[in-house]
């Protein structure tokens, strides 16, 4: 033992390698996968709030006929900026962070494989997060929907700053999103426990695989997109100018490219959360577990085949159409095996009834209700008479909602023991599922019946007599519960980190991955020692070796003693072969490091330059961008 530490000395010594730099600069230059994923789970969650304030306020605007709460020019604005908030700024964000936190933990590894480009991720997505919201501080709010269709968002009816914030701030978003999935591509090929083969990952790490891998064809389309339309506007390009032999329908095809699979990027590993917690919850195993990670492939790949199905009104040939939609019902193939998967789970189980379980429930009856209607949605005469009505936006709030928003909150009462050691309060945690499902409910399925009795989606305001005024009302209504449903889960996070809140075990759910063989929160160095696995549950296969459950290997190989003692005074972990996990060779990973924000400040004040046409101020930030990732890749130089 140490002396004064009530540590072994080789526990001392792994702390202290692993652990961060004292003060406010050590704080600001941690890299280690727990900083960042906690960072990215609570930034997101923050804009989740903004978001759903601003839809509080759309809502209010259209309670009753010819209100006057907002101005059109005002709803506009709100209304593209919740939507870009959704689905840049909470859902895909949120998701990556719990598979930045999570995933190596669930993999026995010790960090992350890129350390630096992990935190490089998330600056890049904060300040983008900021700069996109600073635009209410200037007046200049993006103001034509969070898809930005051409030719409205040109030169020509746009001029202003509006879109080019959206363009911009949109762009360092994806950049943060492709960052993310490199690193989470890289950890599972490479970063797994000795033992733990392609096929022994939990599910969890698997939809984040899956996800990260069609984030990488998914995104870079959107940055070309962005990039070209910003080119339009600032250099006067023609790429999307019909009249001068561009093509406006390119924006459309390069956006739900990126667009529909945007969708599945969502959902996948928000399955993945509600597979971790059911199975918690259940103590027995994914019901058909192989089937469901086929299913998720699958979902992954046809994914990619259905982004004309957001185009069937802008005259798309209808042999094509026909194939697309053909490819929107061979989706619900693989949804289906899940959905089952999910109901054989718990009929099989014993459940143990939680806030987190309930949530996975209400996934299941949501999502399911939401692809019903997406296949209807699906047929070419049904989707004309539908289209851009009030029925596609409660269809994509079921789906969305019902499949991310729903599981996410789940994860957070399910891991937030691991994420700071504290449980959520169970109470404050039933009574705010309470009110999320049944405000959700309330109002979403109205939507339903105003978008077929004609009600058009985007509109700031209505006449009287219609027959929209009572559905909007209750509608209406519904988001003010589901908005104090919110409350309540923000109040049981901010209990959960006063002190005094009840502790956690290390295990509080007797779950079957990795993640739980360590304590809650998780040590610096996250294990004692290097863990081997034998089976797809590993804490409930004693046959496995769990690191600090079972203590330090008795007799290790040379190069795991080195890597458990921390001996070098290094951060080395174990890279392993791609399939089966035998471990391959020794990797020194970096640690305390600011470059990736002087990286990231200097990207924002080029980004700024190009919005305002300040030459100098964009030259200023290139050579900054230049200088600050020399000193980065310059050998021994933190």
């Amino acid at each position: 033992m140490s002396a004064g530490t009530g540590q072994p000395a080789d526990l001392q010594q792994l702390d202290h390698v692993w652990g961060p730099r004292p003060g406010f600069v050590g704080w600001l230059g941690q890299c280690n996968h727990k900083a960042v994923g906690r960072r990215f789970i609570f930034t997101a969650f923050a804009f989740l709030l903004v978001g759903g304030a601003m839809a509080l306020l759309m809502r209010t605007q259209l309670a009753v006929p010819a209100n006057d709460v907002l101005g059109p020019d005002a709803f506009n604005q709100l209304f593209t900026m919740h939507g870009t908030i959704m689905m840049f700024l909470f859902v895909v964000p949120m998701l990556e962070g719990f598979t930045i936190y999570v995933a190596p933990l669930s993999l026995g590894a010790r960090d992350m494989p890129m350390p630096r480009l992990n935190a490089l991720g998330y600056w890049v997505y904060l300040l983008g997060g900021l700069f996109l919201l600073s635009s209410f501080l200037v007046g200049a709010v993006p103001d034509s929907g969070w898809f930005a269709y051409v030719p409205l968002t040109g030169p020509d009816y746009s001029p202003g700053l509006n879109l080019d914030f959206w363009l911009l701030g949109v762009t360092m978003l994806e950049v943060a999103g492709i960052v993310g999935a490199i690193e989470v591509v890289t950890l599972v090929a490479r970063f797994r426990a000795p033992g733990m083969s392609i096929f022994r990952m939990p599910i969890f790490v698997w939809s984040g695989f899956i996800a990260s891998v069609m984030i990488l064809f998914a995104f870079p389309p959107l940055v070309a997109g962005t990039v070209l339309l910003e080119l339009d506007r600032k250099l006067g390009t023609v790429f999307y100018d019909a009249t001068a032999g561009g093509d406006p329908l390119l924006w459309q095809h390069l956006f739900w490219w990126f667009g529909h699979p945007e969708v599945y990027i969502q959902l996948i590993p928000a399955l993945g959360m509600a597979a971790a917690i059911a199975t918690a919850a259940a103590g027995r195993r994914m019901a058909g577990r192989t089937a469901v990670i086929t299913a998720l492939v699958a979902i992954g790949i046809l994914s990619f085949g259905l982004w004309v199905h957001h185009m069937y009104a802008t005259g798309i040939p209808l042999l094509a159409t026909s194939l697309f939609t053909a490819a929107s019902f061979m989706i619900a193939i693989p949804s289906g095996v899940i959905v089952m998967a999910f109901i054989g789970t718990m009929w099989w189980g014993r459940i143990r009834w939680s806030a987190a379980m309930l949530y996975v429930v209400a996934f299941v009856f949501v999502f399911v209700a939401g692809g019903i209607t997406g296949v209807m949605v699906a047929m070419v005469p049904f989707d004309w008479q539908a289209h851009d009505t009030y029925f596609i936006v409660a269809h994509f709030h079921y789906v969305l909602v019902g499949g991310s928003l729903f599981p996410i909150l789940g994860a957070l009462h399910f891991w937030m023991p691991k994420l700071t050691g504290r449980m959520l309060d169970e109470r404050l945690g039933v009574v705010a599922f309470a009110l999320n499902f049944v405000g959700f409910n309330l109002t979403f399925f109205p939507q339903h019946a105003l978008g077929l009795f004609g009600m058009p989606r985007r509109v700031w305001t209505y006449q009287e007599g219609l027959g929209w005024d009572g559905l909007n009302l209750v509608s209406t209504a519904g988001s003010y519960v589901m908005g104090l449903g919110m409350l309540v889960f923000t109040l049981a996070l901010l209990r959960a980190h006063l002190p005094g809140a009840p502790t956690a075990p290390d295990d509080p759910w007797g779950a079957d991955s990795l993640e739980w063989a360590t304590a809650s929160p998780a040590p610096n160095y996250n294990f004692r020692s290097t863990i081997r696995v034998r089976s797809p549950e590993p804490l409930w296969d004693r046959r496995s070796t769990l690191g600090d459950r079972d203590g330090p290997d008795p007799d290790p190989p040379e190069w795991q003693r080195r890597i458990d003692t921390a001996e070098s005074g290094l951060r080395q972990a174990v890279a392993t072969t791609g399939l089966d996990a035998r471990p391959d060779h020794i990797v020194t990973l970096p640690g305390h490091s600011l470059h990736p924000l002087w990286v990231s400040l200097s990207l924002a004040v080029l980004l700024v330059g190009v919005l305002v046409d300040a030459g100098v101020l964009a030259v200023v930030g290139l050579v900054g961008l230049v200088a600050a990732s020399a000193a980065w890749l310059w050998p021994g130089v933190e």
